[in-house]
């Protein structure tokens, strides 16, 4: 008789779905960022104010505006996928929590606004810009709600 309880995912396949789940959700960040950006609550989102700020060499030797914005966004995709990984490597009992992803979303952007951006020396890292921070935040409890929503398990 063939065994049919449910089996929880290898420690792999655990990661390949965290690294899927992480550049989606880095992939709909780019569409709230497009709204904010829009409409006027941010300036530059942090993949921009790296590539732009912190290596302008590669910004000149890219040249055209369309291949910045393209390096940018895979930039972005990557470490959302590595913060998927991570996310995925978490204990399972603490990813399927229902605020599990939407606290890990806010730790990250607050671990860029607290240490990267100011460790890089980004323009914004001192700014007082409530509304932009607002934005941010809000979109990365969508990254960690999209993160989480695929393996919470029903209560």
């Amino acid at each position: 008789m063939a065994d049919s309880s449910p089996r929880s995912p290898s420690p792999a396949n655990e990661l390949a779905h965290g690294a899927l789940r992480g550049a989606v959700a880095a992939m709909a960040m780019t569409g709230m960022r497009a709204f904010t950006e829009n409409a006027g609550l941010v300036g530059q989102a942090p993949p921009q104010a790296i590539v732009r700020q912190r290596i302008p060499g590669m910004r000149r030797s890219l040249g055209a505006r369309p291949r910045r914005r393209v390096l940018e966004e895979v930039f972005h995709w990557t470490y959302g996928a590595a913060g998927g990984v991570a996310f995925a490597a978490l204990p399972r009992q603490l990813r399927t929590h229902r605020w599990a992803g939407p606290a890990y979303g806010l730790a990250v952007w607050l671990s860029f606004e607290a240490g990267i951006a100011p460790l890089l020396g980004l323009k914004q890292a001192g700014d007082a810009r409530p509304a932009e921070r607002v934005a941010l935040g809000v979109d990365h409890l969508l990254y960690g709600l999209i993160l989480s929503e695929g393996r919470r398990e029903e209560d």
